[in-house]
C-alpha cells in the first residue's frame, strides 16, 4: 500500500494547518487521487491492522439499506456509535451511561434503540432508497444490459435530506466503468480523515467492486480513489508517522464465495482473506 503512504507523505510535506467542524484540528490538502489495481490483491493496509470485519458487516449494513446501528452493534462492529451517543448525551434520557453501556442498550433494547440507534438517512438509505429510486439496484441492471454506459452511477450526497443525517456522507459519490470485460469503480469522497477513515474506505469499494463484479459475470479492474479534502487530524500525527516507518508488506488476497449471485444475498461468512501479515494496530481517537 504504498499508495497509502505516498498520500500521508503529500499531506505532511504540502498540506496547510485548517481548523475544523470538531475543533481537533488538520493538516489538509486538498485534490488526491490513488488507484488500485485490483487483479494484484487486496487493498488492505498492511502497515498497521486494519479491522476487517468492521468494514464487511458496515459494507452488508450498507447494501440492506440499514440505517439503525442496532444491525452493527449486535455484530460487536463498533465503528458508528460515537454519532448517536453524542446525539444522547445531549438529550433530557441520558443518565450518565459510559458509551459501552449506551452500545449494550441498543443491543438489548428494542425501544432504545428505535429511539436512539438511528442515523438518519445515511449511505443505505440513500444507495437504495434516493427519493423513491433503489440506485443499487438500477446500477445491478444498467451493469448488466448496457456496460459500456457513462452514467453507472451511485450517489450518497442528497441535499433534501443532509439536515437530517447524523453525518452527512464523507464518501459520496461512485462511478462505475467497464472496459474489456472488467470492472472499474472511480469512488470521489468530500472528506477524509486520513488515519483511521481512509483505509477503511478503499478496503470497503474495492470489496463493493468485487461483489458487484461477481454478481454481474465481469472481471476485476481498477479502484481508483479521487479525495476533495484529504486531511491528517494533528491527534493522528504520531501515528501516522510510525507508519511511515514501516515498510509496506505483501498484499492479501480476498476470496469470495462464487455461488453468490445477488447482491443482497451475501452474508459475513462468504468473505476469506488469505495471506494478510500487517505490522501491529496502532490506535487513534475519532474526531465527532
Amino acid at each position: 500500500m504504498k499508495q497509502y503512504l505516498e498520500l500521508c507523505k503529500t499531506i505532511l510535506e504540502k498540506g496547510t494547518k485548517k481548523e475544523d467542524r470538531t475543533g481537533t484540528g488538520t493538516i489538509s490538502y486538498f485534490g488526491y487521487q490513488m488507484r488500485f489495481d485490483l487483479k494484484e490483491g487486496f487493498p488492505l493496509l498492511t502497515t498497521k491492522r486494519v479491522h476487517l470485519k468492521s468494514i464487511i458487516y458496515e459494507l452488508l449494513w450498507f447494501i440492506s439499506g440499514d440505517t439503525n446501528i442496532k444491525y452493527l452493534v449486535d455484530h460487536d462492529v463498533r465503528i458508528w456509535n460515537d454519532w448517536p451517543y453524542a446525539s444522547y448525551q445531549k438529550s433530557l434520557d441520558f443518565k450518565g451511561e459510559t458509551i459501552e453501556e449506551f452500545a449494550q442498550r441498543i443491543k438489548e433494547d428494542s425501544s432504545f434503540s428505535k429511539a436512539w440507534g438511528n442515523l438518519g438517512p445515511v449511505y443505505g438509505k440513500q444507495w437504495r432508497n434516493f427519493n423513491g429510486v433503489d440506485q443499487l439496484e438500477w446500477l445491478i441492471k444498467e451493469i448488466q444490459k448496457n456496460p459500456s454506459s457513462r452514467r453507472l452511477i451511485i450517489s450518497a450526497w442528497n441535499p433534501a435530506e443532509i439536515e437530517d443525517m447524523a453525518l452527512p456522507p464523507c464518501h459520496c459519490f461512485m462511478q462505475f466503468y467497464v472496459n474489456n470485460h472488467q470492472l472499474s469503480c472511480q469512488l470521489y469522497q468530500r472528506s477524509a480523515d486520513v488515519f483511521l477513515g481512509v483505509p477503511f474506505n478503499i478496503a470497503s469499494y474495492a470489496l463493493f467492486t468485487m461483489m458487484i463484479a461477481q454478481v454481474c459475470g465481469l472481471e476485476l479492474g481498477t479502484f481508483v480513489h479521487t479525495i476533495g479534502d484529504a486531511h491528517i487530524y494533528l491527534n493522528h500525527l504520531e501515528q501516522i508517522n510510525k507508519q511511515l516507518k514501516r515498510e509496506p508488506r505483501a498484499l492479501p488476497k480476498m476470496k469470495i464465495n462464487p455461488n453468490v449471485k445477488s447482491i443482497y444475498d451475501f452474508v459475513y461468512e462468504d468473505f476469506e482473506l488469505e495471506g494478510y501479515d500487517p505490522h501491529k494496530g496502532i490506535k487513534g481517537k475519532v474526531a465527532v
